[in-house]
């Protein structure tokens, strides 16, 4: 089945060349797209696609607040928000993460990095493997946790559950971090399941967030 995309945007150009680009792949469909967040939450209630292209500023209501309202509605299956921002907003990363959004794309990113993410976050991973988002993520959680506390969850890791935190908060996806440990991809799945399990988190975005808050993973 094809992956159902919505894209939300307040620059028509946008909007047309994005959907543009991925209607052409076989295994994408492009269900509907709204000029503002307030738009888009109430199309997304009803249209339930499996990945919402999110830019961060728009009229109405911006992508942060339709983000948190449509991530916080409980959709089964679960509807992934990919945020669209630029090198000016890199403050929102951190926000973005927090809320559950599973990531974040540069708007100038290359064609095929769209498509790719798309890809990735609809299979439920987050999209933090560019050099650039790591950098990002990583400056913007430095600057907003100048205290930082290990929660007491942290402990019941296990030491191979802890290097594969540390993985996912490097931006590994599971195929990666598979190759890394020289375990079976589903291995991989297992153990970031019991990660998220035990930190209580929802998925792997806030597990990035959370190791960085907590000192396991430093900037850099």
């Amino acid at each position: 089945m094809a992956i159902t995309v919505f894209i939300a945007d307040d620059q028509a150009m946008v909007r047309q060349g994005f959907g543009a680009l991925l209607s052409s792949q076989p295994d994408i469909s492009v269900i509907g797209d709204a000029p503002d967040g307030a738009v888009a939450v109430t199309e997304v209630r009803r249209l339930r696609p499996d990945v919402v292209l999110m830019d961060v500023r728009m009229p109405e209501m911006n992508g942060l607040d339709a983000a948190r309202l449509i991530l916080s509605a409980g959709f089964d299956p679960p509807v992934r928000v990919l945020m669209l921002t630029t090198f000016d907003v890199d403050d929102y990363v951190y926000e973005a993460l927090s809320i559950g959004a599973s990531g974040f794309m540069l708007k100038d990113a290359p064609a095929e990095e769209l498509v790719r993410a798309v890809r990735v976050v609809a299979d439920g991973e987050a999209l933090l493997a560019p050099t650039v988002t790591k950098r990002l993520i990583a400056d913007v959680t430095s600057r907003r946790s100048t205290t930082r506390r290990k929660p007491a969850a942290l402990s019941a890791l296990t030491p191979r559950e802890r290097e594969v935190l540390e993985l996912i908060a490097g931006g590994m996806s599971n195929t990666e971090i598979a190759d890394r440990l020289f375990v079976a991809e589903q291995t991989v799945k297992t153990h970031v399941g019991k990660v998220l399990s035990k930190l209580d988190l929802r998925d792997r975005a806030q597990a990035v967030v959370l190791a960085y808050e907590s000192g396991l993973v430093t900037p850099g």
